[in-house]
């Protein structure tokens, strides 16, 4: 991999920050562009990201259909895709969501462990990182 679109790049940052919905506006903008294993790959980003949103604020009927439906999206495109190292960061999705998807009725208390939640990180690593503020919509 030469480069990564810089959208991706700023999605995974807002994602590392933990700021999902963010993460999810930005993947959405480079998923209207996309085709093939390249548009499955950033719908099934865009959906853990928005799963994960909805783990955090207690939707987990949400969380746990966004779960399923992203890591279907995903798991054909092969790992690593895109710099990721798909197959580790599913086990790390498995083990942040682990309590959810283990219990047949959660208690809606039920949050992520912070430190469960998975980071992204890219091999190889960009030059350069961009400025996520210049692709974030909270502004629209």
């Amino acid at each position: 991999m030469d480069t990564y679109d810089p959208r991706y790049l700023a999605g995974i940052l807002f994602f590392n920050e933990r700021d999902f919905f963010e993460a999810h506006e930005v993947w959405e903008d480079l998923w209207s562009e996309s085709h093939g294993d390249e548009r499955r790959f950033y719908q099934g980003m865009i959906q853990a990201a928005v799963g994960l949103f909805h783990f955090e604020g207690g939707n987990l009927g949400g969380a746990v259909k966004l779960y399923r439906s992203s890591y279907d999206y995903m798991k054909t495109c092969g790992s690593p895709f895109l710099g990721l190292d798909v197959a580790d960061f599913w086990r790390r999705m498995e083990r942040c969501f682990g309590r959810l998807l283990n219990e047949p009725t959660p208690d809606r208390s039920l949050r992520p462990i912070p430190d469960l939640i998975p980071t992204l990180r890219l091999d190889p690593e960009p030059e350069e990182w961009p400025d996520p503020s210049a692709f974030s919509h909270d502004e629209e």
